[in-house]
């Protein structure tokens, strides 16, 4: 089954990281994600954060541009105008809830270009419940 899927920096991190917690289920994940052929779809925002978080480590900091700016499994999904706008408003309207900014982009993102799946172990994206979690 090929199609789209959402990375987002959890996933990418514990992938990347060897300490984290959730790094071996992360490595056994993403190859069977693999065998799918999937066409893999990020934002700027959910690399920053990625990248930031490697930021003490030049290797770790050059792997994640590498995995993600320079591979051609993965899309780097433009984030429009409207969809900022979108994010803010659903921002507004779920204020009872912890999501950040960059969730909101990425769900909103997915909604416009129709992404169902999200690689991920952010718990937001399983609690915004619109999405199938893989983790």
């Amino acid at each position: 089954m090929s199609g789209k899927i959402f990375l987002d920096a959890s996933f990418w991190i514990a992938y990347r990281d060897a300490r984290q917690e959730l790094h071996p289920r992360a490595a056994e994940i993403l190859p069977r994600i693999f065998r799918e052929r999937p066409h893999l779809f990020t934002t700027l925002p959910v690399i920053c954060e990625i990248h930031a978080y490697f930021s003490r480590s030049d290797r770790l900091k050059k792997m994640v541009l590498d995995d993600l700016c320079d591979n051609p499994v993965v899309e780097i999904a433009e984030v429009t105008p409207r969809d900022q706008n979108a994010a803010v408003s659903l921002l507004k309207t779920h204020h009872d809830k912890s999501y950040s900014l960059c969730d909101m982009i990425s769900f909103v993102l997915m909604r416009r270009i129709e992404i169902h799946r999200a690689l991920t172990f952010d718990h937001h994206f399983r609690q915004f419940g619109e999405f199938e979690i893989i983790s």
